[in-house]
This record gives structure tokens, C-alpha cells and sequence, in this order.
């Protein structure tokens, strides 16, 4: 692969707009009296992993860009808990629920790996 020209070019930042994405398409079947709950937040973090990811490949020095990498983590963790818990309530399936968080391992593996590179 060629240098990275601009953030559409880094994998971390398509994974994590493949993982939104997926978040929105399962969300849609969720209860409809969770539209302003659960369904609200689980989307809102969903999306600002990879608004960091893009954010932060804008900033000029590296402890600017780890910082964006360390929010798009929070965010990515926010996900992973909301997963979790509308797993427990029953609005995911058990596939849907093992695919939405083999996503967030993958995007989880990279936002560590980004970070990380930064640092070296």
C-alpha cells in the first residue's frame, strides 16, 4: 500500500465507519421507545469513533493525534458496553450480537495499533 494521503485512506477509519454502519442497519429494528435511549447513544458513539479517527489525522503533533486515537477508543469501548447491554435486553440476536462485536474487536486491534505507531 502506498503513503497514506489522506484519513479515508487509513484501515482504522474505514473499520470504523463499516462498524457505524453495521450499528445503524441493527438499530433500526430496536424498540421504538428506545429511539431517544439506547438507540440514540449506541449510533452517536458508533460514529464518533471514526469522526476521531478523521479529527485526529488532521492535527499536526503526535499528541494531538493520540488524543483523537484515545477518544475513538472511549468511543469505541461506549459501543461494546451498549452491545452488551441490548444483548441482555433481547433487541440483538445472538449472530447479529457475535458479527457486531467481532467488528468492534477488529476496530479495537487497530485504534491500538494507530496509537501505538504514533508512539514509536
Amino acid at each position: 500500500m502506498g503513503k497514506v494521503q489522506s484519513f479515508e485512506d487509513l484501515i482504522v477509519w474505514q473499520e470504523s465507519q463499516n462498524l457505524a454502519v453495521s450499528v445503524y442497519k441493527v438499530t433500526k429494528s430496536f424498540p421504538a421507545d428506545e429511539q431517544f435511549g439506547l438507540t440514540s447513544q449506541i449510533r452517536r458513539a458508533s460514529s464518533s469513533i471514526s469522526a476521531n479517527i478523521a479529527e485526529g489525522f488532521g492535527r499536526r503533533s503526535q499528541k494531538d493525534k493520540q488524543h483523537f486515537y484515545t477518544m475513538a477508543y472511549g468511543s469505541l469501548l461506549e459501543v461494546k458496553n451498549f452491545l452488551y447491554l441490548t444483548k441482555r435486553l433481547e433487541y440483538l440476536e445472538d449472530k447479529s450480537f457475535e458479527l457486531l462485536i467481532d467488528q468492534c474487536m477488529k476496530c479495537q486491534k487497530l485504534i491500538i495499533a494507530s496509537k501505538n505507531s504514533l508512539s514509536k
